[in-house]
């Protein structure tokens, strides 16, 4: 289907196993190559400009890197806004407890950025879903930061897991963009690149 990627060695900068099988899932053969990138940003850049900002920041960081012959890297970065606010990773249990009690009962919204970019062209997207929470109590909160252990995911929560099975009760937009990677806009964008 993506007959146009054949010329390109693709390679996905993230670590996260979910936006691995994803773009496995749309058919793109890739391999893996991280760089640790400080991830701060403006403070005065809107909230909604957040991951597409950082997503740029991380694919110019492989322009330094020894990279393959006719390279392609997509790099993403996703957050988790409420009223203005970005949650980010949680740094211990704590936190992971405080940002999923704050997102309870609540709508908010996921933006993930997407960066394609080769030697010729760099292309940033960015797609919005918004998550409805049903009203958790402390138990089930707890159950899930201590069952699922969620540090390593924007706003403390997978989807995909038991919280988005149990916790979640609308999701407006793509289901896959609140997972990491807006896979249908993505598969759009390497389609025509």
């Amino acid at each position: 289907m993506l007959d146009n990627l054949k010329k390109y060695n693709i390679v996905l900068a993230s670590k996260s196993p979910r936006r691995q099988e994803l773009l496995k899932g749309i058919g793109v053969d890739f391999t893996i190559l991280t760089k640790e990138v400080d991830e701060s940003y403006p403070s005065r850049l809107p909230s909604i400009d957040v991951a597409p900002f950082l997503s740029l920041k991380k694919a110019k960081a492989f322009e330094d890197t020894e990279l393959p012959e006719n390279y392609m890297v997509i790099t993403a970065d996703t957050v988790v806004i409420i009223e203005n606010e970005i949650l980010g990773k949680p740094k211990d249990r704590e936190d992971a407890i405080r940002m999923i009690s704050q997102l309870s009962g609540k709508v908010h919204k996921v933006v993930t950025g997407v960066t394609v970019h080769t030697k010729e062209k760099t292309k940033t997207f960015s797609v919005t879903s918004k998550v409805t929470f049903e009203k958790l109590d402390n138990q089930e909160v707890e159950y899930y930061v201590d069952n699922y252990r969620p540090y390593d995911k924007a706003g403390a929560y997978g989807v995909q897991e038991w919280i988005g099975y149990c916790g979640v009760s609308n999701v407006e937009g793509s289901y896959f963009n609140v997972m990491g990677l807006p896979t249908q806009k993505l598969y759009k964008v390497l389609k025509d690149f």
